[in-house]
């Protein structure tokens, strides 16, 4: 096929790839909502927190599932559409970098298909490992948001890169921003998820009750563990994207190593953070809410690297002052 039949299948199936996350979306918003449909003995019985997805009322040895046929089938579905969404969105990437006969990283439009890409491509990667079909709502979320704007605000023609990107280093510094970035996005989710979980389980501790579709969730402590364990992977490829991969590249573009651009700030700033909540963890044994407020900030500044310093700041990386 020619270049612009390339672009004409790519702006067909990354919309597409869009609406099937919104889909998906909303069959995660009806797995929680339908989780919030439970027994009178679940609602008074005051619950204390055991294995994930189950709870144990305080006057009982019994476990009261807490699941439902109908949440674990929109769940079911959610994942599936998922995994066709992320299909269609592959293949929208794919050839928008066959159009462009170059990798689909030129711009900021390119970038954040592609960064999206990463988030679903960590996600379902993870999710079985992990178990994190509970996190699918967040992730479509996000998705469908980025690439409903980069579909409708940031569209950019398919057009041959400008000198100073044409080396292999972009190919390795930009894939290895790309899948950290999305791995981020997945620990900052589960943080978030995290706090709310810890707080609903001091509740229960103090004899209150803890909303339905909160015990979809698994326990504080096993998400906590999660957001350290994709966080833990994340950190090393964006240390290499970075402080290895980024200024071999910069040299060879800009003849410098390091030039204190406002995107090379900000990453900076993105890896110090990191770092310290790794560091924070390994040497303080911080757990729990300090490690997931930390994981939280770590997110917002990669989102403000992303979004803000491409979008708001004029720099020598290609995707500022669009």
């Amino acid at each position: 096929m020619s270049p612009e039949t390339y672009a004409q299948v790519s702006n067909l199936l990354v919309p597409t790839a869009t609406v099937v996350y919104a889909i998906a979306m909303v069959a995660h918003a009806m797995e929680w909502a339908v989780s919030r449909a439970v027994t009178k003995a679940e609602v008074n019985e005051p619950a204390l927190v055991g294995a994930a997805g189950s709870v144990e009322t305080a006057h009982s040895s019994v476990v009261v599932p807490t699941g439902s046929s109908r949440a674990e089938a929109a769940s079911r579905v959610g994942l599936l559409l998922t995994y066709l969404a992320f299909v269609l969105h592959f293949g929208g990437v794919l050839t928008r970098g066959l159009a462009a006969e170059r990798v689909p990283w030129g711009n900021m439009y390119e970038f954040s298909i592609s960064a999206s890409l990463a988030v679903a491509a960590v996600y379902l990667g993870f999710v079985h490992r992990y178990k994190l079909q509970w996190l699918g709502l967040g992730v479509t979320l996000v998705v469908a948001a980025v690439l409903g704007l980069a579909t409708l605000a940031l569209y950019t023609p398919a057009g041959p890169l400008v000198p100073a990107l044409h080396s292999y280093w972009l190919v390795i510094h930009v894939a290895a921003a790309a899948i950290s970035g999305g791995a981020f996005t997945i620990g900052g989710l589960v943080s978030i998820l995290y706090l709310v979980k810890a707080r609903a389980e001091r509740k229960v501790v103090d004899g209150g009750t803890m909303p339905a579709s909160l015990r979809r969730l698994p326990s504080a402590e096993a998400m906590d563990g999660t957001a350290y364990k994709v966080l833990a992977f994340a950190f090393p490829l964006w240390t290499f994207g970075v402080l290895v991969a980024g200024p071999i590249w910069a040299e060879y573009a800009w003849g410098r190593y390091w030039g204190w651009d406002p995107k090379e700030v900000w990453s900076l700033v993105t890896w110090v953070v990191y770092a310290a909540y790794l560091h924070a963890r390994a040497t303080a044994g911080w757990r729990g809410r300090r490690a997931a407020t930390i994981a939280i900030v770590g997110w917002v500044v990669f989102i403000f690297n992303f979004v803000g310093v491409n979008l708001l700041v004029s720099g020598l990386h290609s995707y500022a002052g669009v």
